[in-house]
């Protein structure tokens, strides 16, 4: 039987989300993304982050991010 704490497996995924407008949204971006097909997800660590520049003016922001989400067994696989 698995306690409350502990005995959890987690998955890693990085990510690149994108927006015009700040980090902040790039970083949201990504997460939505990934919500729409991942479940558990639980931690979200902003890795990098940068710009894109067309004639020196910021048109992209760039958030590298890595999720993790708890693994889960699916029950054929018991």
């Amino acid at each position: 039987m698995e306690s409350a704490i502990g005995n959890s497996v987690y998955n890693f995924i990085d990510l690149v989300g994108t927006s015009t407008t700040s980090w902040e949204e790039a970083v949201s971006n990504a997460i939505a993304c990934a919500g729409e097909k991942l479940t558990n997800m639980r931690i979200a660590e902003v890795v990098e982050m940068d710009t894109t520049l067309v004639e020196g003016r910021i048109v992209q922001f760039r958030a590298r991010v890595r999720l993790s989400f708890k693994h889960e067994v699916e029950p054929e696989t018991l």
